[in-house]
């Protein structure tokens, strides 16, 4: 698999993947699917152990993606961010290939296709290698989607969020209480916890950051989308 060191938040369908290099991790974010799903390899540089966010199509690519790694890392751990199919249509693949162990919240575990071998909760901590993440439960998409906080030595933020946050506003939700119910978490444990140059990550389409998009927290509960 290409993948260009040049990284901008951008991958296209079908196209080279995008490596971050960070002091203690590196980020390669690929594009999967019919839905142009957003797959994100974490490696710890310290360990070469690997943190996989959403297998959610093309199982081949991810693989190889994987085995393509200057690392050579091992797939230690899968995350799911949320329930939804198209974020885990290769999950029972690439872990029963790579032996990995898999994470989930517990209240999305139950339609996924392989049992969660962990359960996390909000303030919860997963390593990649010797790295901590930090889970962030955002309810409102589904009951359990969560978003993987890293941050580096420096105190830069990096926030995976699946479908909860996206450039433009919240991810999809089923009614006016669990839009409530997102927005209140987004509010008070992404944007009133993180700075502005908190970069991050989603489960479709380009990154961005939090101090492009405080600007508009407003605006977005007022059209209740």
């Amino acid at each position: 698999m290409d993948v260009q060191e040049d990284y901008t938040g951008h991958v296209d369908p079908g196209g080279p993947a995008a490596r971050r290099t960070l002091d203690a991790l590196t980020i390669t974010k690929v594009s999967v699917g019919p839905m142009d799903n957003n797959a994100y390899l974490l490696v710890c540089r310290a360990t070469d152990e690997a943190l996989l966010i959403d297998a959610a199509a093309d199982p081949e690519r991810l693989s190889d993606l994987v085995g393509h790694s200057p690392e050579r890392p091992r797939l230690k751990t899968i995350v799911t961010t949320h329930q939804h199919a198209d974020h885990w249509q290769a999950l029972g693949a690439v872990a029963g290939a790579n032996g990995s162990n898999t994470i989930a919240h517990a209240a999305d575990a139950a339609p996924l296709p392989v049992p969660p071998d962990q359960l996390v909760d909000h303030g919860d901590t997963v390593l990649v290698g010797e790295v901590p993440l930090t889970v962030i439960h955002l309810r409102g998409h589904t009951p359990g989607s969560i978003a993987l906080l890293y941050q580096d030595p420096a105190g830069h933020g990096h926030l995976f969020t699946g479908d909860s946050l996206f450039p433009g506003g919240p991810g999809k939700t089923a009614d006016p209480e669990k839009f409530g119910s997102l927005m209140d978490d987004l509010e008070a444990r992404v944007f009133g916890s993180l700075a502005d140059d908190t970069w991050f990550y989603p489960g479709h389409g380009d990154d961005s950051t939090l101090g492009e998009q405080r600007p508009h927290l407003a605006e977005w509960r007022s059209r209740g989308w």
